[in-house]
C-alpha cells in the first residue's frame, strides 16, 4: 500500500502567490501540491495537501493523521511561534514530521525566531521559498523508506 504524507498548511498560506510576493514569491498553494505530488510518486508515496486558516482544523488533521498519514510536513505559518495546541497534536503523531517555512524566519522580526513546532519536528527547512515544499518531500521519503 502507497504510504500518505500529509501536507498541512497554515494560516494565510490559502494566499500564497498574492500575498506579499517580496517575500512568498508568486507561486500558489496549486503548484506547491503539484509540485509535491510529483515528487511523491517518484518516491512511491501519494501527497494530500491541505490548507486552513483555524487552528482547531489544523490540530484535528493532525489527529486525522495518526491513522492515515505515514508522515506530515507543516507548514504552520504564524501558528509556529504561538501554538502549544499544534505542538501537542504532532507530539501524538507517531510518524515523522519536518517543518516547513518559504522565507528564513531566523532574518525576520525577532518574534518569527522561535518555534514552537521545532520542538517536535524531525527536520526543519526555511528559507528556500516554496522549493523547500519539495525538498521536504523529498526527505520524508528517505525518512519513510
Amino acid at each position: 500500500m502507497t504510504k500518505l504524507v500529509y501536507i498541512l498548511n497554515g494560516p494565510n498560506l490559502n494566499l500564497l502567490g498574492k500575498r506579499q510576493p517580496e517575500i512568498y514569491g508568486h507561486d500558489t498553494l496549486a503548484d506547491v501540491e503539484a509540485a509535491c505530488a510529483a515528487v511523491a510518486a517518484g518516491a512511491g508515496l501519494a501527497a494530500k495537501l491541505m490548507q486552513s486558516n483555524y487552528e482547531g482544523q489544523i490540530i484535528d488533521w493532525i489527529h486525522e493523521a495518526r491513522e492515515a498519514a505515514a508522515g506530515i510536513i507543516i507548514n504552520p505559518a504564524a501558528l509556529s511561534h504561538t501554538s502549544v495546541a499544534v505542538l501537542d497534536a504532532l507530539n501524538t503523531f507517531d510518524g515523522p514530521v519536518i517543518e516547513v517555512h518559504i522565507s528564513n524566519i531566523h532574518k525576520r522580526e525577532a518574534f518569527r525566531h522561535h518555534s514552537y513546532v521545532s520542538a517536535r519536528a524531525d527536520g526543519v527547512i526555511a528559507g528556500c521559498g516554496v522549493e523547500g515544499y519539495a525538498l521536504a518531500m523529498r526527505r520524508m521519503a528517505s525518512l519513510l523508506a
